[in-house]
């Protein structure tokens, strides 16, 4: 079971930090991927941190804001979320998958936890 928390109402140009926590899975056995979906928009990949590959990934629109770590011990991976802009105002959702690599889609992840409600304020 994935909870996601931390969301909440920033200012542009502010941060946020996510925290994403795992019950009954070791997050080092798995990638673990941030999505989030805006109204009206599909679901869309932020970022995801792979223990066995050892490398991160980032969607372009947050490459060099948004940071994914984790902390085997608490068993949680986080999203810091830096130079918050209106556009990044969305849902958030963690997710795992038990992978080697980092995917990208949606589908590639079986487990999901609930959303976070991120709001960017200009």
């Amino acid at each position: 079971q994935l909870q996601a928390s931390g969301g909440g109402l920033v200012q542009a140009g502010g941060s946020l930090r996510l925290s994403c926590a795992a019950s009954g899975r070791t997050f080092s056995s798995y990638t673990v991927g941030w999505f989030r979906q805006a109204p009206g928009n599909e679901r869309e990949f932020v970022g995801a941190i792979s223990w066995i590959a050892n490398r991160q990934s980032y969607s372009d629109s947050v490459k060099g804001r948004f940071t994914v770590s984790g902390d085997n011990a608490k068993n949680t991976v986080y999203l810091q979320m830096d130079s918050l802009k209106p556009e990044d105002t969305a849902v958030y959702y963690c997710a795992a998958a038990s992978a080697t690599w980092v995917p990208v889609r949606s589908e590639s992840y079986p487990y999901w936890g609930q959303g976070t409600l991120v709001t960017v304020s200009s």
